[in-house]
């Protein structure tokens, strides 16, 4: 019976290493690939693929849903005829508000504020509904693709350049690189650290929303996968997926926010602040 059993081992070894190599893989795939090859890596729905849904997989086409809900949402429910918005309206204004006053009215003065709030709503809406769609299983979480994440730090970093030229001028832009006043040796040093830190801050924003997306669905589906590798006595992780998903949510909400707020203060520290 020795043998026996010593094959009945292995056996059910070499199937949970196949079990946890195939869950590794559908993680892998579904976080970081998202269309490998022209193919969708995942089903676009739970148990179910529908090829016709396929197209959602592609973070391009899901920058363009994103900006689509949005023009949508704000379009349905904005009213030139109401003095006092209602309903919708008045949950959105209340965003607005909010990205208004405390992410743009505490780094831009007067008039700037005004100027500049629809920057900072577009980062802050934007941002939000792409990490929200991430979160229906149909869609793809395009904030989890660094590309997307560095194409919205970029935009900050572009901002940040172009604020400072707006304020400051071209010398006062240059002097954002160059310290005026400091001894010409030290600007050998000084000169590189400024762009080095000028670069650490876009790279900083993008690596930070892509990061904080992706753990939280590779949290997720590690979660669910102990029901696939340890079968149905893992079935209570089951809730306590379903609690992440929901504090997901609002991490949808806070990393929308964080990024807004940092953008807002790169961007004033370089067109306001000395260096």
């Amino acid at each position: 019976m020795e043998p026996v059993a010593v094959t009945n081992g292995m056996v059910a070894a070499a199937e949970a290493v196949d079990r946890n190599a195939l869950v590794q893989d559908y993680i892998r795939h579904h976080v970081l690939y998202h269309v490998a090859d022209g193919n969708p890596s995942v089903w676009n729905l739970p148990f179910i693929r529908v090829p016709a849904l396929d197209v959602f997989r592609y973070d391009g086409v899901m920058l363009a849903t994103g900006l689509m809900l949005l023009v949508a949402l704000f379009a349905f429910l904005y009213r030139r005829d109401r003095e006092v918005p209602h309903g919708w309206s008045n949950l959105l204004e209340l965003f607005v508000l909010f990205v208004r006053d405390q992410i743009v009215r505490p780094y831009f003065p007067g008039d700037d504020a005004r100027r500049v709030a629809p920057v900072f709503c577009a980062f802050f809406f934007l941002i939000l509904t792409l990490n929200l769609l991430g979160l229906c299983p149909l869609f793809s979480a395009a904030t989890s693709n660094v590309s997307v994440t560095s194409g919205l730090a970029l935009a900050t970093g572009t901002f940040m350049i172009v604020g400072a030229l707006w304020k400051k001028g071209p010398v006062g832009l240059l002097k954002c690189f160059v310290p005026s006043g400091a001894p010409w040796p030290l600007l050998i040093i000084l000169t590189p650290v400024e762009i080095i830190s000028f670069c650490s801050r876009v790279f900083a924003l993008a690596i930070r929303l892509f990061a904080n997306v992706l753990a939280g669905h590779i949290l997720i589906f590690a979660l669910l996968s102990m029901v696939v590798l340890f079968g149905w006595v893992a079935f209570p992780v089951v809730f306590l997926a379903v609690g992440i998903y929901f504090f997901e949510i609002f991490m949808s909400l806070l990393q929308a926010y964080i990024f807004s707020l940092l953008s807002a203060i790169f961007i004033s520290q370089m067109a306001y602040e000395g260096h």
